[in-house]
């Protein structure tokens, strides 16, 4: 994909969980070999905790390349073992994470209410917070898209501080299309970001909020995507795990 974008644009890897230290390295060699700095583009990743510090020290020569943890606790310190913190994470080079994944919602039940936590305490310790929000098959079956995402928005970003938007993005993410091969129209798709847009002035935001995309997102898609005005870019993850596929997807391959 050889394309002049004409806004900034975002193309975020979420490892989920594959790639470790070694793997990890492999990747980022053969990637970065691949994948020059362009302007007007940011690159971020979200590998498995146990590779943060592996990916972080391999990029740090790459101003546009962003390391970010995949899910974070909304606590400092204390006794919660399996979790990480986000000092731990900043220790080792994370400048942010994801937050409401659909996997932390609907497989380990986080509710609205700890992603509202995560995100207050992410924008606390100047770190970026990627939200995500989307909806179930049968919310969106039932037409009931703008409602869940308002839900979601309004309950992760109310009381959000002006200058803390700045370093907040948001992605959506319809549960449906991720993982399953199916993704929404491009036009649907740019539908929803205008809804979060509004949501987002809604609850305080001056500027245009930056909103990508998640959800199957391959190469035979990335360009129709990109292509509508409303889209800022993409969250992949299974197209991100191979360093050629994913070079070639974020158009900047040899």
């Amino acid at each position: 994909m050889e394309t002049e974008q004409m806004r900034p644009v975002i193309f975020a890897a979420n490892w989920k969980m594959h790639h470790g230290p070694l793997a990890a390295r492999e990747f980022v060699e053969t990637f970065t070999e691949l994948v020059g700095v362009r302007d007007g583009r940011t690159l971020w990743f979200f590998p498995p905790a146990t590779t943060l510090g592996t990916v972080a020290h391999l990029t740090v020569h790459r101003p546009d390349i962003q390391i970010g943890a995949q899910h974070v606790h909304a606590e400092a310190k204390g006794a919660f073992t399996g979790e990480v913190s986000i000092p731990l994470v900043q220790e080792v080079g994370a400048t942010g994470a994801l937050v409401g994944h659909s996997e932390r919602r609907h497989l380990f039940g986080e509710t609205d209410e700890q992603t509202h936590r995560q995100v207050r305490a992410l924008l606390d310790a100047g770190m970026t917070a990627m939200l995500c929000v989307g909806e179930l098959l049968a919310e969106r079956e039932a037409g009931r898209t703008a409602e869940v995402v308002r839900r979601q928005l309004t309950a992760a970003l109310s009381g959000i501080e002006a200058l803390a938007w700045d370093r907040l993005i948001i992605a959506y993410e319809p549960v449906w299309a991720i993982g399953t091969g199916r993704n929404a129209t491009p036009a649907d798709a740019a539908e929803v970001h205008r809804e979060i847009r509004t949501v987002c002035a809604a609850l305080g935001r001056v500027d245009r909020q930056p909103v990508l995309y998640g959800g199957s997102v391959n190469a035979a898609c990335i360009l129709a995507l990109l292509a509508e005005s409303e889209i800022d870019g993409v969250l992949v993850g299974g197209a991100s795990l191979d360093a050629d596929g994913w070079a070639g997807l974020v158009g900047f391959g040899a």
